[in-house]
């Protein structure tokens, strides 16, 4: 098999063609490789390499050269540079790239999952989760496996790079954009202006978002007006949609296919079809990947799933399925995610999902976000707030919007409180 920069320099045949568009500046695939980069000659393969970068020309040179040295790579992006140190210790990373050069670590651990890709002289990827319990897990990918989807061909379409340097979909919408000839482009900024104004100028074709950030985009009044014509595509994941706001987007554009995807740290971006532009429900297409549901949770089994965890037990079976704790719906081989098992909210043995009352809140007009909180009761174990987001210039009232849940919901699922206040945002655009 050739290596990953031979292979891509045969798919971009035409080395003047663009491939990426940052700052306003257009690149070729020669050009990348010319990126002035790091002096790598210190790196030897196998060793664990954190490359804190962003999607820009020089951050991808180095990944790719990375990747063909053998090198277990660590991408991180400044945002997280709080958690560096723990991200360096759990990962046992031998060395660090970034803006300043490049610098030595120094530990005396290491971990079987390392040593095995070590011997087989294979490129590693390591990402963490972003899990909402305990620090986030470091997840190992053998790199040969990672990149097998990509052989699957796809569209060369132009998209905009909104996910992250440091997620498994920012990874995986890259390594899909360069194996399709398509073109990678960059905004300056994750703003819903900003944004906008990326896919009119470079005539984006392909927006992949979280649900978050469209329905803020959805609610600042950007839509119809500012989305431009060139826009066929959005895709939405890294979080849960809800059929509200999916709705309204299909509603005010209907010419734009919405579509979902699906994917873990663990598992990486897993190939869906989405049942319809306006559908909730989806099916797991990709070749060698198994799926089965059992009490209402899905499991899945790939062939492409990562090695394991560095600082946790193997989340895997002794049949190799991967517990996903989606809680879904089923319905002719499609699913729709309605949960986590972990989000299950139990009021006097009473169970539902907090999605259950955020859903109906973002019924009612006004409200921008609507978040769940459970606090602990002596009585019936569990209760519930809510925080709602409204729009700046609305005046509705608490009651009101209690009084319209009193109408959907059978009391057990009323909030005890609700508090008007923004929801919070993390940098990923999910809902914190």
């Amino acid at each position: 098999m050739k290596n990953l920069i031979e292979k891509l320099s045969a798919i971009h045949k035409n080395s003047a063609s663009v491939i990426f568009i940052n700052n306003e500046r257009s690149f070729s695939f020669k050009d990348i490789l010319k990126t002035p980069a790091s002096d790598l000659s210190m790196i030897a393969p196998g060793d664990v390499v954190a490359l804190i970068g962003d999607f820009n020309p020089q951050s991808i040179a180095i990944f790719l050269k990375l990747i063909d040295m053998g090198a277990i790579v660590v991408p991180l992006t400044e945002t997280t540079r709080s958690e560096h140190e723990y991200f360096f210790e759990t990962a046992l990373v031998d060395l660090v790239i970034n803006t300043d050069g490049i610098r030595r670590r120094f530990h005396n651990g290491c971990h079987e999952l390392i040593e095995e890709l070590r011997k087989k002289r294979h490129a590693g990827l390591v990402l963490f989760s972003s899990g909402t319990t305990g620090r986030p897990k470091a997840v190992l990918h053998d790199m040969t496996l990672f990149l097998k989807r990509f052989e699957t061909p796809g569209h060369p379409l132009r998209t905009l790079k909104f996910l992250l340097f440091d997620h498994v979909a920012g990874i995986n919408s890259l390594f899909y954009t360069l194996f399709n000839k398509g073109i990678v482009v960059a905004p300056p900024q994750r703003t819903v202006e900003s944004i906008l104004d990326t896919c009119a100028q470079y005539h984006v074709e392909l927006l992949p978002a979280t649900p978050t950030f469209l329905r803020l985009m959805l609610m600042s009044g950007a839509i119809p007006e500012r989305i431009p014509d060139c826009l066929k595509i959005i895709s939405y994941g890294a979080e849960r949609m809800d059929q509200i706001t999916l709705d309204e987007l299909c509603r005010l554009l209907p010419d734009i296919s919405f579509k979902q995807t699906y994917g873990t740290s663990e598992l990486g971006a897993v190939r869906v079809k989405s049942e319809a532009s306006n559908s909730l429900f989806m099916k797991i297409s990709e070749e060698g990947t198994e799926t089965k549901v059992v009490d209402n949770v899905l499991y899945i089994r790939s062939q492409n799933s990562m090695l394991g965890y560095l600082n946790a037990p193997s989340p895997f079976d002794e049949e190799n399925w991967y517990n996903t704790k989606d809680i879904v719906e089923q319905k002719n081989g499609y699913y729709k995610i309605t949960g986590r098992t972990s989000e299950m909210i139990n009021i006097g043995g009473l169970k539902f999902m907090a999605s259950d009352v955020e859903m109906k809140v973002l019924e009612v007009p006004d409200v921008v976000f609507a978040e769940i909180q459970v606090k602990e009761n002596p009585i019936t174990g569990q209760h519930i707030e809510l925080i709602v987001q409204l729009n700046a210039a609305s005046h509705l009232k608490k009651e009101d919007i209690k009084n319209y849940l009193k109408t959907v919901l059978p009391n057990y699922m009323i909030p005890s409180r609700i508090i008007f206040s923004d929801v919070e945002i993390n940098h990923r655009f999910k809902k914190a």
